[in-house]
């Protein structure tokens, strides 16, 4: 009904040096669309749905901790990193003392 829109999300890991690179072995798998028609659904509630999996997956593959990402979401179609409209970085905890 014309109230569409489209997110567009990557999941990045650290590179060291070289910055980030896609998430993953199969890093297509962390890289997708997002259709919602609800205004309220916006890039914030994109990037939380793929947390949401990301965070899933990690406990399903008993991995041993939240690994290091960021999810970042562009309106419409992919563009360079700082034109993404919103970025979330998950860092496991440093400090578990």
């Amino acid at each position: 009904m014309g109230t569409e829109t489209d997110w567009v999300y990557r999941v990045d890991e650290p590179h060291g040096s070289a910055g980030w690179r896609p998430y993953s072995s199969d890093p297509e798998r962390w890289r997708g669309r997002i259709t919602t028609d609800d205004p309220a659904e916006d890039a914030k509630y994109a990037a939380a749905l793929v947390a949401t999996a990301l965070v899933a997956e990690w406990k399903t593959n008993a991995a041993p901790d939240v690994q290091h990402v960021r999810i970042l979401v562009w309106r419409g179609e992919e563009g360079p990193d700082a034109d993404a409209v919103f970025t979330v970085e998950i860092r496991p905890e440093i400090d578990r003392g």
